[in-house]
């Protein structure tokens, strides 16, 4: 969810519900102890470069069970943050909490709450990789455009998966 969906939201609520992709809500009390805004410059595994902007807010939970956070009060947080850290543009908003480990999510809304949709690894280079798209994880294999590969044809030559070969 774009962080303009987010404050589209905002204004429109009265409570400030999180809830889990399980179906946990985030307890009441929880503070947002930060809006930051995140630069990511890495290469994949396929050699690509790549960058990815995205606005983060992290949620933590304290012993304090009264404190509630207002929609209202988060708009001035996101607006402050807005003017101290620049333009914020329309990005993504990544969501942290605190769960086994700090858990990463992307946001939805449902109609009353927004909803934390876990984020999940992928390659994104699917077409260096060399894995037949039988072997990929369930979740790899939905967005893979990937033909098929036998790892057999593959001659000991191969660019693909060789020390400096750009594969892993």
């Amino acid at each position: 969810m774009k962080l303009s969906a987010v404050k589209e939201h905002l204004e429109a609520m009265l409570d400030l519900p999180f809830v889990l992709d399980n179906g946990v809500r985030v307890p009441e009390h929880f503070h947002v102890t930060e809006v930051g805004l995140i630069t990511r410059h890495f290469m994949d595994c396929g050699g690509t470069e790549r960058k990815e902007r995205l606005v983060s807010f992290q949620l933590w939970v304290a012993q304090d069970d009264d404190h509630r956070l207002k929609p209202q009060k988060l708009l001035r947080i996101i607006e402050l943050s807005e003017r101290t850290l620049g333009a914020l543009d329309d990005l993504e908003v990544e969501v942290e909490y605190q769960a086994e480990t700090i858990g990463r999510y992307t946001l939805a809304f449902t109609g009353n709450a927004f909803q934390l949709v876990a984020k999940r690894t992928d390659c994104l280079a699917k077409d260096h990789c060399g894995v037949p798209a039988e072997k990929m994880p369930s979740t790899a294999r939905l967005s893979s455009t990937k033909p098929k590969v036998s790892l057999a044809a593959l001659s000991a030559d191969s660019a693909c998966c060789q020390p400096g070969g750009g594969c892993c």
